[in-house]
């Protein structure tokens, strides 16, 4: 179990390594990991809403749970107005911090509110409809 842990940290870490090469700032780096970690998370609810993996309430319920930490990060991730050609921040986040901050505030929230309450794969709609929208309030403005 261990070397399987293991192996897919590595993995993670090596893909994510390699979708951020030639990032040169190590704040943006930060930010970007973070990001990242958010997506993952994402990406694995949603590849059990879709059927493509099989449900997992106790994965579910801990992706949200990690969501919720990763969310609470943000505002601190961005308080470094780092810039990298990389970066797919938009420097109106810096402009509009208060209001970007709310957002990642809204984002943990309903992670953390969401966290322990899914139970059978119905409620996984729910759940992707209200994170989608949470994260896509952000997205929407902040995000190239």
């Amino acid at each position: 179990m261990k070397t399987r842990t293991v192996a897919l940290i590595l993995g993670v870490i090596g893909t994510a390594a390699l979708a951020h090469n030639g990032v040169k700032d190590r704040d943006v780096m930060a930010r970007m990991m973070g990001m990242s970690d958010l997506s993952e998370q994402m990406k694995l609810i949603g590849s059990m809403a879709k059927g493509e993996a099989s449900f997992d309430a106790a994965a579910v319920n801990a992706a949200l749970a990690a969501m919720s930490e990763d969310a609470a990060a943000i505002p601190a991730l961005f308080e470094p107005q780092a810039t990298d050609p990389k970066s797919e921040a938009l420097p109106v986040i810096w402009d509009e911090f208060d209001t970007f901050t709310a957002r990642a505030d809204e984002l943990e929230e309903v992670t953390a509110q969401l966290a322990g309450t899914v139970k059978t794969p119905d409620d996984l709609r729910p759940v992707m409809q209200q994170v989608g929208k949470a994260c896509q309030s952000c997205h929407s403005d902040y995000r190239k």
